[in-house]
């Protein structure tokens, strides 16, 4: 018994595994459970005298450890598999290929924080709206000659039911739930029945943010739009047009000059009409207010120097590849 354990021991001590199939091979030979060496020697105690029984169980025991400790250490190795045998690790590994935002997502979270840091809080709404949301709250009632201008897409052959033509939608939700001060952006899609071309697609994505508070006045109103503008463009020179909409009163229109096209229009904006807060139960008297929106398509346009509307909804992987830049 002296003899085989010796000769067990010097095995297990010169034993180098090469892999892991050498390894698992090593721990079958000796721990398997119904052939392995030590698994053997354990039964045969069994028959062995109880005086001899409790000397070599512990010589047993001391061999399985050896055997575990040599397990775990060869384990820890990292053994080349034969087909790697010749692997190089010189040679540079295979770059992953990082994603990227969409440019509309860039310029829309760049917008959300501009504004954040001026008080704005940003809020989402539905995209599909009901007639009184959509129109009729923000002063513009059925027979109103402003909705000709926004060809609007109605669904379920329910003429009360729409596809948002306007993130104001967003606005006049909030102002009914929330009483002044509000200071709020909404961005989302918004959709129209346009003719498809470079410059127009029948949905886009569109930020409007508003204003009300005590004393409100267009100074404040101007203040923000610059703020908004050089934010995103630089130093730029902006020009304020007089203008219409059906929901602010007096309303502009806001330019930029642009030094390829000249002035170019880039959104709208205008004190809220004192009819659009009496729909939300603000009282007019005592509160002012402002509001704006302004295309993101549009804006991105102008910042990646983009020549078509409709390239950003291709997919195409090469061109969203150029914006990794901005992740």
């Amino acid at each position: 018994m002296d003899q085989k354990v010796d000769q067990i021991k010097k095995e297990i001590n010169c034993f180098h595994a090469k892999n892991y199939e050498d390894l698992e091979a090593f721990r079958i030979k000796f721990l398997g459970k119904k052939k392995g060496i030590l698994t053997v020697l354990f039964k045969k105690l069994k028959k062995l005298p109880i005086h001899e029984r409790k000397i070599f169980g512990n010589v047993i025991n001391d061999l399985k450890k050896k055997v575990q400790k040599k397990i775990q250490i060869d384990h820890s190795k990292n053994f080349i598999k034969d087909e790697d045998e010749n692997f190089d690790p010189t040679i540079p590994g295979k770059s992953v290929v990082i994603g990227s935002l969409h440019p509309i997502s860039i310029i829309k979270n760049r917008i959300i924080d501009v504004l954040k840091k001026i008080g704005f809080s940003y809020v989402e709404g539905p995209e599909i709206e009901d007639d009184w949301h959509n129109f009729t709250a923000l002063n513009i009632p059925i027979d109103h000659p402003s909705r000709d201008m926004q060809d609007t897409f109605f669904l379920c052959k329910n003429p009360d039911i729409v596809l948002r033509t306007h993130t104001s939608s967003v606005q006049i939700r909030y102002m009914k739930k929330n009483s002044p001060p509000s200071r709020v952006l909404s961005v989302g899609k918004v959709y129209r029945n346009e003719t498809i071309s470079s410059r127009s697609y029948f949905m886009f994505h569109q930020a409007e943010g508003f204003y009300i508070d005590k004393k409100v006045s267009f100074s404040d109103l101007k203040q923000t739009i610059h703020y908004l503008i050089t934010s995103l463009f630089g130093e730029v020179k902006i020009r304020f047009r007089p203008s219409y909409f059906p929901f602010t009163e007096p309303s502009a229109e806001v330019d930029i000059y642009n030094n390829h096209t000249g002035w170019l229009e880039i959104m709208g904006c205008g004190m809220i009409d004192p009819e659009v807060l009496k729909n939300v139960n603000v009282d007019s008297e005592i509160y002012s207010g402002f509001a704006f929106g302004i295309g993101i398509e549009r804006v991105a346009l102008l910042i990646y120097q983009i020549d078509d509307i409709r390239i950003y909804f291709d997919n195409d992987i090469r061109f969203l590849r150029q914006f990794q830049s901005d992740f």
